[in-house]
C-alpha cells in the first residue's frame, strides 16, 4: 500500500510494500519485500532496503555528506546505502550515504551514522548515538543512548558500550588539520565493556574482554581481560 499523499519515484517496487503518507522515496532505491516506510521519511538515490526493513517517522537515509570549505576532512560516500532485512531505523534517525547496516539490527530514534561506516548483524545503535566517519563495528554490539563514536575507531564482535561514552581522534585537537594516518580513534575489543559516561582517547586499545569502569579516562592500552576504572584509568586492584 502506498499513500497518494507520498512522493515516490521508483516504478518496480514489490506490491507488498508500505509507504506512509508524506514520505518521499526517490528514483534509484531498491527495496525488498515488506518494507515499511513511515510518514515524513526520506529514502535517497542509491539506498538498498532488505526484506523487512522499517524506515520510522521522519527519518533520512541514504544522505550524502556535507561538503564546505570549512571542513578539513574531504567527505567521500562512493559506495550505497544498504540496509539489512529486518533492520528497523527509528524516528528522525539519519543513514548517511555508504554506510552498511547488517541483518537484524536497530538504529534507535535521532541516531546519526555518518559515512563509509560498517554496522554488523544484531547491532543496536541506541538513541541520540552519534556514528562518525568510517567506524566498523562488528556483530552484536550494544552502543547505548548518547554514546559518541569518533571517526575511524573499530569496535569488535559483543561489545557493550554504555550510554553517555566519548571517544576521540585527534590529540592536536584540529590544530594540524586532518591527516587519515593520524586522526585515528580507539578500538574497542571483541566483547568489551565500557561503564557509563567513560572518555576514550585516540589511538587507545581496549583488548577483547577488557573492562573500562564507569567515568574512566583511558589515556594508554587496557589489556585484554584486565578491568581499569579512574581518571586516568589505572589496573583494578583484584584482591
Amino acid at each position: 500500500m502506498i499513500h497518494s499523499s507520498a512522493c515516490v519515484e521508483p516504478t518496480d517496487l514489490p506490491s507488498d510494500i508500505t509507504i506512509h503518507p508524506f514520505a518521499v522515496v526517490r528514483a534509484g532505491v531498491t527495496c525488498g519485500k515488506r518494507v515499511v516506510i513511515h510518514s515524513h521519511a526520506v529514502v535517497l538515490s542509491g539506498v538498498v532496503l532488505d526484506d523487512d526493513v522499517e524506515v520510522g517517522v521522519g527519518a533520512v537515509v541514504g544522505k550524502q555528506p556535507i561538503r564546505a570549505a570549512a571542513i578539513s576532512r574531504a567527505p567521500h560516500a562512493a559506495d550505497a546505502t544498504r540496509i539489512g532485512s529486518g533492520v528497523n531505523i527509528g524516528v528522525h534517525a539519519v543513514v548517511y550515504a555508504d554506510v552498511h547496516v547488517g541483518t537484524g539490527s536497530v538504529i534507535a530514534d535521532g541516531a546519526s551514522i555518518r559515512e563509509q561506516s560498517r554496522i554488523g548483524r544484531r547491532c543496536i545503535v541506541g538513541r541520540y548515538v552519534t556514528i562518525n566517519y568510517n567506524v566498523e563495528i562488528g556483530d552484536d554490539v550494544r552502543i547505548m543512548d548518547h554514546a559518541w563514536m569518533a571517526g575511524n575507531m573499530r569496535i569488535g564482535h559483543g561489545a557493550f558500550i554504555s550510554g553517555g561514552v566519548l571517544t576521540a581522534n585527534d590529540n592536536r585537537i584540529g590544530s594540524d588539520g586532518y591527516d587519515p594516518t593520524r586522526v585515528v580513534g580507539p578500538t574497542i575489543g571483541a566483547d568489551a565493556r565500557i561503564g557509563v559516561g567513560a572518555i576514550l582517547l585516540p589511538g587507545t586499545t581496549i583488548g577483547d574482554g577488557a573492562t573500562v569502569g564507569a567515568g574512566a579516562l583511558v589515556t594508554r592500552d587496557v589489556a585484554p581481560g584486565d578491568a581499569v576504572r579512574g581518571m586516568p584509568a589505572r589496573v583494578m586492584d583484584r584482591s
